[in-house]
């Protein structure tokens, strides 16, 4: 008499298959390094480095920035990259904007990027902040026509008032830095990328920046946000890394690695 095999037992026994995040990936960090060459001497004029590299005398050192990064970020999700000054997170940060070009492997990109990392960088301080809305819109890649169309928003968020129509070189930096916010945001990119800017301007243009990304989240923007501040990291982000020297020594949520920032700085959030 044959026997009845009963697999209920063994299917059930099976592991629960781990969900699958099918969003695009919209960046894609693939082993990255990035080194610079640093000059021990301090060579004054072409002439005498001409002198000195003929006669074998330049000695240089090279610092390695990024050390073989590699992680990716899918549409909608928001990533901190956490760590100490000098830990590499703006050298990062500006690899995948592409103002630096990884002298070893490669990122990928989908999708309308702003990056917010040096605000004001486009400027030109004998323009007026009007005048500066259309050269650094260029530079972000808006049209004439679209900024005809945003110019009063962005004049009305960055609260400047009549220095709208005053050159740049009477700015404060705090002026600069709400000006460049304000066109970076004026549209709602598939990638933000903010290096500290959340603490620019006084306290309240600091909330109302908060409120302006934040507001942001419901269109399923990506976020990449440098910051020192544990706050800032748990109230916009999901997810994080921590770098240390050039080096990915932690990733997970952003919870997870902030106890690991805490760990290694002594800094927690505020009470």
């Amino acid at each position: 008499m044959e026997k009845n095999i009963d697999n209920t037992a063994t299917q059930d026994n099976k592991p629960a298959e781990e969900k699958i995040d099918d969003r695009p990936v919209l960046i894609d960090v693939d082993h990255i390094d990035m080194e610079f060459i640093l000059n021990k001497q301090k060579v004054d004029n072409l002439k005498e480095f001409v002198i000195r590299k003929i006669k074998g005398n330049i000695e240089v050192a090279k610092f390695k920035a990024l050390d073989d990064i590699t992680f990716q970020v899918r549409k909608g999700e928001r990533l901190a990259i956490m760590g100490l000054n000098g830990a590499g997170k703006s050298t990062l940060l500006k690899a995948i904007v592409g103002v630096y070009k990884p002298t070893a492997g490669k990122v990928t990109k989908h999708g309308v990027m702003a990056p917010l990392i040096e605000l004001g960088a486009g400027f030109d301080p004998e323009y007026t902040g009007k005048e500066n809305i259309y050269l650094y819109g260029a530079i972000l890649g808006y049209s004439r026509e679209f900024l005809d169309t945003k110019i009063q928003d962005i004049i009305d968020f960055s609260e400047l008032g009549d220095f709208i129509n005053v050159p740049l070189k009477n700015y404060s930096s705090g002026m600069k830095s709400r000006l460049g916010f304000s066109i970076a945001t004026a549209v709602e990119p598939d990638i933000l990328i903010l290096d500290e800017v959340l603490s620019v301007g006084d306290a309240k243009f600091r909330r109302k920046s908060l409120a302006k990304v934040q507001s942001m989240f419901d269109h399923g923007v990506t976020v990449l946000f440098v910051s020192h501040s544990i706050d800032q990291v748990l109230a916009i982000c999901d997810r994080a890394i921590l770098l240390q020297k050039g080096k990915i020594i932690a990733e997970g949520t952003a919870e997870e690695v902030a106890v690991v920032y805490e760990e290694k700085t002594g800094k927690g959030p505020k009470k």
